[in-house]
């Protein structure tokens, strides 16, 4: 009997290696943040080891992507960063929304909940680890960004609408 389920278990499992979602890899840069917004040579760097995998159109993927149910797992994490926050697609969005997309990643780097912990733990990606140091340029880039869109835009047009009920 237990041989009988182990070898149906393995045949699920190689069945579902052919399923497999959608990569991450159109780099469509059209309506980047690097488009409108100055960002610095190391603040790019941390911006690419750290954030856009999950929060862009460019992943780079480890080699255990490949594997099944592994590939869903990460794939629902990126679907859900991007839904979040897509460097790819920022400037496409209300200046009002960028405005307060910048303060959420000023609030997320500072809280340390970004990168999240299961992007780096067991050694996984090393580089996204953030020093206090590295997250205080992100946080300091991202406030100088803000200060470019209050000096560049009026103050109402960069509050976000109320929502309706």
């Amino acid at each position: 009997m237990l041989k009988k389920i182990l070898t149906g278990l393995l045949v699920i499992l190689i069945i579902i290696q052919f399923i497999r979602p959608d990569k991450n890899e159109s780099n469509d840069l059209t309506y980047d943040i690097t488009t409108k917004y100055e960002v610095p040579d190391d603040v790019s760097h941390l911006l690419q080891v750290s954030c856009n995998d999950c929060h862009s159109n460019k992943t780079e993927y480890p080699w255990y992507a490949n594997i099944q149910p592994v590939a869903w797992w990460l794939n629902d994490h990126i679907v859900d960063g991007k839904r979040h926050l897509n460097f790819s697609t920022f400037t496409k969005m209300p200046i009002a929304i960028q405005n307060h997309k910048l303060e959420e990643t000023i609030e997320m780097v500072e809280e340390k909940e970004m990168p999240l912990a299961s992007y780096t733990n067991f050694g996984l990606h090393k580089e996204a680890n953030l020093s206090e140091e590295k997250r205080q340029k992100i946080i300091v880039w991202a406030k100088d960004q803000m200060t470019y869109l209050k000096e560049t835009y009026p103050a109402d047009s960069l509050v976000m609408p109320k929502r309706r009920k």
